[in-house]
């Protein structure tokens, strides 16, 4: 995979390339490789949690915040990765010291390289990090949901959780489309000539 500095990121819509790397596993409390072909293969969505560094303030309250969020997206059939450019050996120290990470228990990607981070457009050349970057990967390898914020502002693990509810059920019911603040159980819109300038009255 030719993710040298520059090759464009991959963009929303467009099909992710194999990606492979070490990460630590907290259930097992060991290190394992990583393909991202085999998780897609088992028809399982990804998502991709980037962060800048482990031993740092913001991160583990949003590596936290994704834990509580995770068996809900786990039932729903996504696999969740932390991913920063630390080694799988300081996530393992990370894990194991830091409390508020004590409920993690998804796979901590590493990317020392940096060519994970670059590849999705998220990685600061100057500091050697990832900037805070989620991506929700579907079974068939489409990128479909990206956000990237800077170091200072922490993500909300329940929007994610929404977001990947929204995009579950639209590869189940293609034709729709989730309005603003969709939540399970509330109306879509199913685009058509007849629904033009009358949205509001579709969502009554």
């Amino acid at each position: 995979m030719d993710c040298h500095p520059s090759s464009q990121p991959v963009r929303v819509g467009q099909k992710v390339k194999d990606l492979s790397f070490s990460a630590y596993d907290p259930v097992e409390g060991n290190f394992v490789e990583i393909s991202t072909s085999q998780i897609l293969a088992s028809g399982k969505w990804l998502v991709l949690v980037f962060y800048p560094a482990d031993f740092t303030f913001v991160c583990p309250t949003e590596l936290a915040d994704v834990a509580s969020q995770h068996e809900s997206m786990k039932k729903i059939g996504a696999e969740v990765i932390s991913m920063s450019t630390d080694s799988k050996f300081a996530h393992l120290a990370w894990r194991t010291s830091e409390k508020i990470l004590e409920t993690v228990n998804f796979l901590m990607g590493s990317d020392p390289t940096g060519a994970i981070s670059r590849y999705f457009g998220v990685y600061d050349e100057e500091a050697g990090t990832a900037y805070r970057g989620t991506f929700i990967i579907s079974p068939d390898g489409d990128l479909t949901g990206s956000e990237v914020n800077f170091y200072n502002v922490g993500r909300n693990a329940k929007e994610l959780l929404r977001k990947m509810q929204a995009n579950a059920y639209l590869r189940r019911k293609p034709a729709e489309a989730c309005p603003a603040n969709w939540e399970e159980g509330k109306k879509t819109l199913t685009p058509s000539a007849k629904i033009v300038g009358k949205v509001y009255e579709a969502l009554r």
